[in-house]
């Protein structure tokens, strides 16, 4: 079969047919070139696509890690009142407690005193 490809070379001089088979060189080694540059474009858009995957899991990631962050800030505010609430609810509960030992005390004084009147 290479014989019919070969065959429209016949007649040719061997200054035309040098040339012929320079320019075949020529295609040869582009062909090889861009094969290669189609192998680097096909590695290079698999690296892309990975890349583009991890940002896609980084932002999936992000997003994840913003809600949590969003939850636990909540919950701080929360226990934050809670904090403050039961603090307010001490403060009522030890002037409560100093109100009523100052009305123990009292009643005590007034004990002894009335104790004392009855001795008398």
């Amino acid at each position: 079969m290479s014989w019919a490809v070969e065959e429209w070379k016949e007649g040719l001089s061997p200054r035309v047919l040098q040339k012929i088979h320079e320019l075949e060189g020529q295609v040869d080694k582009f062909k090889k070139e861009r094969q290669q540059r189609q192998y680097q474009l096909e590695t290079l858009e698999a690296a892309l696509q990975k890349q583009k995957q991890k940002v896609e899991n980084e932002k999936n990631e992000s997003a994840i890690l913003k809600r949590e962050n969003q939850s636990l800030m909540e919950l701080c505010d929360n226990l934050e009142k809670a904090k403050q609430k039961i603090s307010h609810d001490l403060q009522v509960k030890e002037s409560q407690v100093n109100i009523q030992s100052g009305q123990l005390n009292s009643c005590k004084k007034d004990i002894e005193r009335l104790e004392q009147e009855l001795k008398r």
